[in-house]
């Protein structure tokens, strides 16, 4: 059985950020654990969470960055499986069921993207050539542009273990 844990960071994104949730609940594989990690956000975001999520796990930090936030979801979470949403993004509906459906029958990977749909002041923005999903060995490609976001993974709590977290120095493409 592999558990799911969905960490969400946030900071003052309250606005989009019961959509990010929604987009969660409604997976067609429900996760074992939700957990939104506050960054210091001073717009209402913490009231959001607890008058209308109270299943949620809340956790609050001073604003020390998304990597610090995704840390700290990380440390909190239980899933042997971690899952990152950021609050400004939304999932599919059977994104989460079909990235477990491949963890379980390739079980060799710990790591597994999908492809993205971008939007652009309300439109479909078409992405480079460069963004184009593929599978293999992409490390040191991923290090030359940023191939994948992190709304787009599922990671194995192992990859953690082995390598350890976010880089919390880094304040920007943290998550190359």
């Amino acid at each position: 059985m592999h558990t799911i844990s969905v960490v969400i960071p946030t900071f003052n994104r309250k606005k989009f950020l019961a959509r990010a949730i929604n987009s969660v609940i409604t997976q067609t594989k429900s996760p074992d654990e939700i957990i939104v990690v506050d960054d210091g956000s001073f717009d209402g975001t913490e009231t959001l969470i607890k008058n209308n999520y109270p299943r949620i796990s809340y956790y609050r930090q001073s604003n020390k960055g998304v990597s610090a936030a995704r840390n700290l979801g990380i440390r909190k979470s239980s899933g042997q499986i971690i899952a990152f949403l950021d609050s400004d993004d939304e999932w599919l509906a059977e994104k989460l069921e079909k990235q477990i459906e491949f963890i379980i029958e390739n079980p060799a990977f710990r790591f597994v993207h999908c492809d993205e749909i971008w939007f652009k002041n309300g439109k479909i923005f078409n992405q480079k050539k460069y963004h184009k999903k593929r599978g293999g060995f992409l490390f040191f490609d991923s290090l030359k542009r940023c191939s994948m976001s992190p709304s787009a993974v599922i990671v194995c709590r192992t990859i953690f273990n082995d390598y350890g977290l976010f880089d919390e120095s880094l304040p920007a493409c943290e998550d190359y």
